[in-house]
């Protein structure tokens, strides 16, 4: 049971400053053993509609000064550290999400606030050098940032606090207004958030509307509303560019997939590398936009690579999320586990070899898996597999592995494993993504990091110092004195 949430009921949301169940309502079980976990409100376009209304007339009627964004951040950071255990059973119940690592996403939280605050306190504009021209002569020219308006927050299910975080607090630090809509699978940890936000930190209703439902009538209904002046999402490439496309006058901010590589080169500490992926291709099964997916491994290790990752990953504890040794629990829903099922048995089929795992065990979780002798066009490589999947490939020189990373249609992080300092600063330069680590995984993140990524991985960078430059407008100030 989440603390704080009757299975029993229909769990209310924040809507037009007050409390609604709706007139319909969608169960949520529990993705590890179906347990039903509650029910939250199904949403309707209108109930869309007249969110945005609210808040944009909240935005005009009541405005946030800075210092009271960064009051209100600060106090989220401070309560959000101390209903720490709430929030990492709420997302170990919902999203499977081991509850060690669930706490750890708490942490991460917590700091995505903290920053939030800061950029709240240093928020500001700069000043313009008018009497640089004879025609600026006695003026005095200055830029504000404001409020781009109210914001539409679409989020996903593998990080359902720490993501929807990152998008409600640099919203608070420009002073906008946010209209949320979680994932159906994972809505708990956001109505916890914003209960916590309006009724212990003193964020002003309108601030902050949580609207559950589904993403063809509340999450198009967000996009197509004219009072929403941006999107963010995070989530799938197809969805998140046809949002897009559908929004063509808004600002739309993308957080999209990718299948991380990494290089070990044959004079890269591949025993470090051995260690870390253990845990960045599997932490969460694998759902995450830097899973560790491609290991590029110089043929004169490959095998050894291959048979140490394997002897690891078998040591991976799997099983019940709630569980403190677990570190692997199931997919978020039956249908992902059987699509990344039948991608490793097209991959054996195609000619490679399940190392690890492959198997689907009598509590119906997919076992960590290493595949090995991978091939770039299989699916395991090619594509995204947002589960518990490592594919293992082989190079014969560097230039090579740069070039095998790089052939994707993704771009978000990627990393590199030398000693050779000129081989670093080659691959810094050479692989296309929004970053690359040396010496370590690529599904290491700092959250105040400018993240994102390039091609079907996104356009925009999250952080809150660069989120909120996407949701504020700079506006330009003359004085004539």
């Amino acid at each position: 049971m989440i603390p704080g949430i009757d299975p029993h009921a229909v769990t209310p949301v924040p809507f037009l400053g007050g409390w609604t169940t709706g007139e319909a309502s969608s169960a949520v079980h529990a993705p590890y053993d179906d347990a039903l976990l509650g029910s939250v409100p199904a949403l309707t376009a209108a109930d869309v509609d007249a969110a945005a209304t609210y808040a944009k007339e909240a935005l005009h009627a009541h405005p946030l000064p800075q210092w009271k964004r960064a009051e209100i951040l600060d106090r989220a950071a401070e309560r959000l550290a101390a209903h720490r255990e709430i929030f990492a059973r709420c997302i170990a119940l919902e999203a499977a999400k081991p509850i060690t690592t669930a706490r750890a996403e708490v942490d991460r939280a917590v700091s995505t606030f903290q920053f939030s605050a800061a950029v709240a306190r240093t928020l500001t504009g700069e000043t313009v050098p008018l009497e640089a021209a004879s025609a600026g002569e006695g003026k005095l020219g200055f830029v504000l940032r404001v409020p781009v308006g109210v914001v539409g927050a679409i989020a996903p299910f593998n990080f359902p606090l720490n993501l929807v975080v990152h998008k409600v607090g640099p919203a608070i630090a420009a002073g906008c207004p946010v209209v949320v809509k979680p994932a159906s699978q994972t809505p708990f940890s956001t109505i916890l958030l914003a209960r916590m936000l309006l009724e212990e930190c003193g964020l002003p209703p309108g601030y902050l509307q949580v609207t559950t439902g589904g993403g063809s009538t509340v999450g198009n209904a967000l996009v197509d509303n004219p009072d929403i002046a941006l999107i963010t999402f995070t989530g799938s490439p197809p969805v998140g560019w046809a949002i897009r496309s559908r929004a063509p006058h808004k600002r739309v901010g993308l957080e999209l997939g990718n299948n991380a590589p990494v290089i070990i080169d044959a004079d890269g500490d591949w025993q470090t590398a051995v260690a870390k992926i253990r845990l960045a291709g599997f932490a969460h099964a694998g759902q995450s936009c830097i899973s560790t997916q491609r290991v590029f491994v110089h043929e004169s290790l490959v095998h050894e690579v291959g048979a140490a990752l394997s002897e690891a990953v078998a040591t991976l504890v799997v099983g019940d999320p709630l569980n403190e040794a677990t570190e692997v629990s199931s997919l978020i829903s039956i249908s992902e586990r059987d699509r990344v099922k039948s991608w490793i048995d097209e991959a054996v089929a195609d000619g490679a070899s399940v190392a690890c795992g492959g198997e689907i065990g009598d509590d119906g979780v997919l076992r960590p898996t290493v595949i090995v002798d991978a091939r770039p066009d299989m699916n395991v490589c090619a594509l995204e597999v947002f589960g518990p999947v490592v594919a293992v490939q082989g190079f014969s020189d560097f230039d090579e592995a740069l070039r095998l990373a790089n052939d994707t249609r993704y771009g978000l992080q990627a990393g590199v494993f030398t000693r050779d300092i000129d081989k670093a600063l080659r691959a810094v330069r050479t692989l296309d993504f929004g970053g690359v680590t040396v010496n370590e995984v690529p599904t290491w993140r700092a959250d105040q990091m400018p993240y994102g990524g390039l091609r079907d991985s996104g356009n925009t960078r999250e952080g809150p110092a660069y989120s909120v430059r996407e949701m504020t407008e700079e506006r330009l100030i003359i004085l004539n004195g």
